[in-house]
């Protein structure tokens, strides 16, 4: 009740011209009272009409009234700053509904300056002040007010979710840990952040990288333009002269060859400027895309910036190629030389030889590279290459993980793997952890009696029966078998001899969204040994199978 009436009076003592509270206040004989220099500067403007008003109810004075200073009102304005305008002023502190309130506010909350995740609370500028002097609370994480500080805390344990279960993806509390996320690959929601940080920065640079690409693209787009635009107008301008010189039996030639250069210019300009537009829309879509990866990397939230990650980092594939083919300008040359060579023997072919002058040549090889073309060369396949790392998870037991769980080796002995639904309990091989999509390039160097290099989709069967779960063996999976002396490729339990140059050394080309699978023999060349054009319908992961002992697979790490 007292701030109401504190409102009350500073709506009253405030000046209707400038909501202001009253400065050298006056009160005209109507009773309404204003600022000096505001009601002043309302009467400078009737000035014309000789005739003022009063603001609010209108009534008219003439002449214009002598102002005189309110001297009981501008003590009563005075002692309304000095008593009740600090709590008015103050009302904007409060928290709306809108509004991050603090915790420990009573009463009426003001609005959060921080939040803290370790508190796990939101505190006003005073509330927070302890967390500024006193050691223990120095070391706690404050963040911009949020209201989501509770997705923080686990449901089923009541605390802090401060790790991250990359096996479920999720996060998850200590307990969690030790309890149903026991045995799965579970690391700090800061290291997992980290992780994420770096993925995120890599995407950015190839963003930017992409730009980069894309406005040198549209540079040798513009120059394509002038010089197409320049060609047709000198050509133009000499068949003209030429033409000249001619009797008036070739002038409606003349013309038609004009017609067919311009008809041409058109079609090409055309074509081009479509190329053109389609890149600076993708430079605008990738510029958007960075501000988003931008916003996302300033996130101080861990968990806030790991449930949005997924949604926001997914980079889209380029729908054309890094660079324009531009071949040589002959343009409109071709017309000139013909229109010349015609001046020069009019006299002997004009009424027997006469043809239209053809265009043949002139046409402007200005394309994209179709954005599906496999690369050539081994310098174009690393320009797609992936990390990968393998999942301990999904190993048989009889295999060992190394290299940082790139390399896996066949042993005799079991390993204590924890049970866990995607190991494969039938055959020794392994998944990867990460799945892919898009365009993605890797190498897998092996050694001993034989490996197999495969795809395959998540559901595979992990069962130990039959071979529904050996890659190549079903349609979930596709799979170059490497022997000592020979390839073989299997997709669904179908064999296709590989004729090839043997290497220890296989790289695998993956164009997910074209359905395009290809695996080559890797030495100081690269031989295609086999490709597949399907339709993948889920997430790919790699994978990797061993024969027997001393047998060994690794993801190479490409530079």
């Amino acid at each position: 009740m007292a701030e109401k009436g504190v409102q009350l009076d500073r709506e009253t003592f405030s000046c209707s011209i400038c909501l202001d509270l009253l400065k050298d206040p006056v009160t005209l004989s109507c009773g309404h009272s204003y600022c000096m220099k505001c009601i002043k500067a309302h009467w400078d403007g009737e000035d014309e009409k000789r005739i003022y008003s009063c603001p609010q109810c209108r009534k008219i004075f003439t002449p214009r009234p002598v102002l005189e200073k309110n001297i009981l009102l501008a003590v009563l304005v005075e002692e309304l700053k000095k008593t009740g305008l600090q709590a008015a002023a103050a009302d904007h502190c409060y928290a709306g509904d809108e509004d991050v309130s603090c915790d420990v506010c009573t009463g009426r909350k003001l609005k959060a300056f921080k939040s803290c995740l370790f508190c796990l609370a939101s505190f006003c500028e005073k509330h927070l002040q302890t967390h500024y002097d006193s050691p223990p609370f120095q070391k706690h994480q404050l963040v911009e007010p949020s209201k989501k500080l509770q997705e923080n805390i686990c449901s089923h344990h009541d605390e802090v979710k401060k790790m991250f279960c990359r096996t479920d993806q999720q996060s998850i509390c200590y307990l969690c840990f030790v309890d149903e996320h026991k045995g799965h690959d579970t690391v700090s929601a800061a290291a997992e952040r980290t992780e994420r940080q770096r993925e995120l920065e890599v995407s950015r640079q190839n963003i930017q990288q992409r730009i980069q690409d894309r406005e040198k693209d549209v540079k040798l787009l513009q120059q394509q333009l002038e010089a197409i635009n320049g060609s047709a107008d000198k050509a133009v301008e000499d068949s003209e002269e030429m033409f000249t010189h001619m009797i008036h039996l070739i002038q409606k030639t003349g013309r038609d060859v004009e017609q067919q250069i311009r008809s041409q210019q058109e079609t090409e300009v055309s074509g081009v400027k479509e190329l053109k537009e389609k890149l600076e829309q993708e430079i605008r879509d990738l510029k958007r895309k960075d501000a988003e990866l931008k916003q996302l990397s300033h996130t101080e939230d861990h968990n806030q910036f790991l449930h949005n990650y997924p949604s926001v980092s997914a980079l889209s594939e380029s729908t054309h190629s890094s660079s324009i083919n531009i071949h040589p300008l002959r343009h409109f040359e071709e017309v000139t030389a013909a229109v010349s060579e015609l001046r020069d023997h009019l006299q002997d072919i004009v009424r027997d030889t006469w043809t239209n002058i053809s265009l043949t040549g002139t046409q402007v090889d200005v394309s994209l590279s179709d954005s599906q073309a496999e690369p050539k060369t081994r310098a174009g396949f690393l320009k797609y290459s992936r990390q990968i790392t393998l999942d301990p998870n999904t190993a048989h037991r009889k295999l060992v993980l190394s290299e940082g769980n790139r390399k896996v080796t066949f042993t005799r002995q079991q390993q204590s793997y924890s049970d866990h639904p995607d190991r494969f309990t039938g055959c020794y091989q392994v998944l990867s952890r990460e799945s892919l999509t898009g365009r993605c390039y890797w190498e897998v160097e092996w050694r001993g009696r034989g490996v197999y290099v495969a795809v395959a989709y998540k559901n595979i069967s992990r069962a130990a029966v039959g071979t529904e779960c050996v890659f190549g063996y079903n349609d979930k999976s596709w799979a170059l078998y490497c022997l000592q002396n020979d390839y073989e490729f299997r997709y669904n339990n179908i064999q296709t001899p590989i004729s090839g140059p043997q290497s220890s050394r296989v790289g695998v080309y993956l164009d997910h969204s074209a359905g395009i699978l290809s695996f080559y023999s890797v030495s100081e060349t690269m031989t295609l040994l086999h490709r597949v054009q399907t339709t993948f319908t889920q997430q790919i992961h790699a994978g990797l199978g061993v024969y027997g002992n001393g047998s060994s697979a690794e993801l190479c790490k490409l530079k």
